[in-house]
């Protein structure tokens, strides 16, 4: 049993394994939009809240909402291009709206989709999350060169950051045990941060600027208005964020050695479509399943849903005390690189270790997984080759794990000549 001092540490290291993913969208929307300094503030003290608040609901588990799996909502960047977009050619309030009724979409029509699962036998379970964490490590390697874009992208005292980060984790996991080896991200963090420090690459002005206190307030940008178009495009961003969250409710899955049933992942979605309402009341944005968060299960074999219950909490608190919040984004990119590295690959190691359990000598099993993880990579590294194609091809084709997850599920029905293999879920009525 775990005290409430140790539940609240781990739960703190799945808030700084996430935390540079919940708030790069906010910085981009923001700067694409040319908000103030005193908007940009608000809309990321309001994401940090609403993702602690989306954390919350996912895992409680009630009867019609939650899946009660240890999984962290955070917002999805398929969304970022589409928000811009809409708010470019009218203005947020239209966005926001469109937000709200996708999010009403999402828990009407999620019943209707957790009758889907069929189509996610084991070879596809295991090449959906397998492609889930090999699409995830580009995004660890920019962020240990320094950050894509950055001045000092690929200099040595970046590279020397990550593998010194890298270095700390790995050693934490071979000489400790228990609840400081469970605690190793975070300890990688810290270390690799003081090093920047020392390097003086490490700015604190921010916290000094930062306000005190940010109450999170309904229909800040103004009242919610409505477009059609603009609620369809955001229905179809998510229904790609359905497809994204099965992988990664089935990777949690495995993470914690437990088979996950229908009415799970029915649940986590409707949850997921009443966070993204909430999202548009407090002008945030849509949520989803946070991949990053797998591998770190993975690592620390800390299954406990009161870690992530502390998670939701202390991004409540991030949400109402931007100095806190503000505090969190010292952490160099390079140091955040170098953990990722480690967790995402625990994300590819629990696919492959799926897929040992299919046959792939058994009827076309190998090609499915072949085709289905070679196109998600494919896509997540080279994302641009979609870009002469139209939009709704491009939301779809651009995000390796849509577009992987798509492949194992048509070639499955395409090349399976045999029935169906055994779900990897329960299928229960669903009320």
């Amino acid at each position: 049993m775990l005290s409430k001092q140790k539940v609240i540490t781990l739960g703190f290291q799945h808030v700084m394994a996430m935390y540079a993913g919940a708030v790069i969208v906010p910085i981009i929307v923001g700067g694409a939009l040319g908000l103030s300094e005193t908007q940009m503030a608000y809309l990321i003290a309001a994401d940090l809240f609403t993702c602690g608040l989306a954390t919350i609901l996912q895992v409680m588990g009630t009867k019609y909402f939650g899946s009660g799996l240890p999984v962290v909502l955070g917002c999805t960047f398929t969304a970022v291009g589409p928000i811009i977009a809409i708010a470019s050619t009218s203005n947020l309030a239209t966005a926001y709206g469109a937000i709200i009724i996708s999010g009403i979409f999402v828990i009407l029509a999620a019943p209707l989709y957790g009758k889907l699962l069929k189509f996610f036998p084991t070879v596809v379970t295991g090449s959906v999350v397998t492609i889930i964490g090999l699409s995830l490590i580009p995004v660890a390697m920019n962020n240990a060169a320094g950050g894509q874009g950055s001045p000092d992208f690929g200099a040595p005292s970046n590279l020397l950051l990550a593998l010194g980060t890298l270095v700390t984790i790995l050693l934490v996991n071979r000489f400790t045990k228990g609840f400081i080896r469970a605690i190793s991200v975070l300890i990688g963090l810290a270390a690799g941060t003081a090093a920047g420090y020392a390097m003086g690459i490490v700015s604190f002005s921010a916290v000094g600027e930062a306000g005190l206190v940010s109450i999170a307030q309904p229909f800040y940008f103004g009242i919610p208005q409505i477009s059609i178009t603009a609620i369809i495009t955001m229905i179809i961003v998510n229904i790609v964020s359905m497809v994204e969250s099965t992988g990664v409710y089935l990777a949690v899955g495995k993470a914690t050695d437990q088979k996950v049933e229908q009415r799970q992942i029915v649940g986590g979605l409707r949850s997921e479509g009443l966070a993204i309402m909430l999202g548009g009341i407090f002008n945030a944005f849509p949520y989803t399943a946070f991949s990053q968060n797998v591998g770190l299960i993975s690592l620390t074999r800390v299954k406990s849903r009161d870690v992530i219950f502390a998670a939701g909490g202390i991004m409540l608190v991030l949400g109402l005390l931007p100095k806190l919040a503000a505090l969190t984004t010292v952490i160099p990119n390079a140091v955040l690189g170098g953990a990722m590295i480690v967790m995402f690959g625990s994300v590819a190691a629990a696919g492959i270790s799926i897929l040992s359990e299919v046959d792939l000598r058994k009827g076309n099993n190998l090609m499915i997984a072949a085709c289905s993880i070679a196109v998600g990579l494919g896509s997540a590294t080279l994302p641009q080759m979609f870009d002469q194609l139209p939009d709704f091809a491009k939301m779809l084709l651009q995000n390796g794990i849509v577009s992987g997850s798509l492949t194992a599920i048509a070639l499955n029905l395409f090349l399976s000549k045999q029935e169906i293999e055994a779900e990897p879920v329960e299928i229960k009525k669903v009320s």
